[in-house]
């Protein structure tokens, strides 16, 4: 029972980390569609806890599945996002499977997938340009989609922003190692 309500806290917490990352975007649209490059440093913390309780498949699943079920009952799950989110969950599950479940190795290489689940909720900038832009004209600030289109033209940002995670998801990692060690 205890571990359950750790891991629904985990859950949670991972949740607190999408919002934060979609609420950057009022600062600025880039830093909605950037932000997945530096949320690996909080998500390194929540996955690597989840899988010191999770010792066998599931750690990716909880996680990613918790946030799709209630962003698809929220209404903000679009194919990108649903296919986005189940691809990297397969992936991190696959490669802890592989390296194995009870090990460090897994744990680590797993994370490397998962650290990009947010950039699957913001593809729709990408996938839906349109949709997006007409979503910005009707929910946010006036002009806001005008801020939008440079940040979703400017496409070597973008792929600059995705090599970047991943150095930044192998140090997410490595601090969060460190951390909880001090915890566990």
């Amino acid at each position: 029972m205890k571990k359950a309500f750790i891991l629904l806290l985990m859950a949670i917490a991972y949740l607190a980390t999408f919002i934060f990352g979609a609420a950057s975007g009022a600062i600025h649209p880039a830093c909605y569609a950037y932000a997945g490059a530096v949320l690996p440093l909080l998500f390194a913390l929540v996955y690597l806890y989840a899988s010191t309780l999770i010792r066998g498949f599931g750690a990716a699943t909880l996680l990613n599945g918790f946030i799709l079920v209630l962003f698809l009952i929220a209404g903000e799950a679009d194919l990108a996002f649903v296919i986005g989110i189940v691809v990297l969950t397969a992936l991190a599950e696959f490669i802890r499977w592989r390296c194995g479940y009870g090990t460090q190795k897994g744990v680590r290489w797993s994370f490397l997938p998962f650290a990009y689940s947010f950039f699957a909720y913001t593809a729709h900038w990408w996938t839906d340009t349109e949709g997006s832009l007409e979503a910005a004209r009707e929910e946010m600030p006036v002009g806001y989609d005008l801020l939008m289109q440079p940040v979703i033209d400017n496409i070597p940002m973008l792929v600059v922003v995705l090599v970047l995670t991943f150095p930044v998801a192998i140090l997410a990692m490595r601090l969060a190692e460190r951390l909880l060690k001090k915890k566990l």
